[in-house]
């Protein structure tokens, strides 16, 4: 099974899905339109590269500190969203949502290598 198809079996997800870190593909699931997915998938790719940019800033002024980020997360009043790697999931919030997506994302893209980005 996929990791799009395992957070879509989580409580709380509406869509999930996976983008090309060069910005050309991405496939998802979920309830979203086709311009909510597009659009969202630029988010995560722009917002990826910035936390990865300040990643490396931030090893660069405290060498050795390990501050190497592969994801983020944002909430909204009624929505969150958790990324890591390539891969993003919107939820409503919920209870220990966004813990289980976290921890289901991190586990699954534990080997992700952000020197693509």
């Amino acid at each position: 099974m996929s990791i799009v198809a395992d957070l879509m079996n989580l409580p709380g997800v509406i869509a999930a899905g996976e983008y090309a870190f060069r910005g050309d593909r991405y496939s998802y699931r979920g309830q979203l339109t086709e311009d909510q997915a597009r659009m969202c998938t630029i988010l995560c790719r722009t917002s990826t590269m910035g936390i990865v940019m300040q990643g490396r800033m931030a090893e660069t002024a405290l060498p050795g500190a390990g501050i190497r980020p592969r994801g983020w997360a944002m909430r909204g009043p009624e929505h969150a969203m958790c990324v890591v790697g390539n891969v993003f999931c919107v939820m409503k919030n919920q209870s220990g949502t966004m813990d289980s997506v976290l921890a289901r994302l991190n586990t699954a893209m534990a080997d992700v290598d952000m020197h693509l980005v």
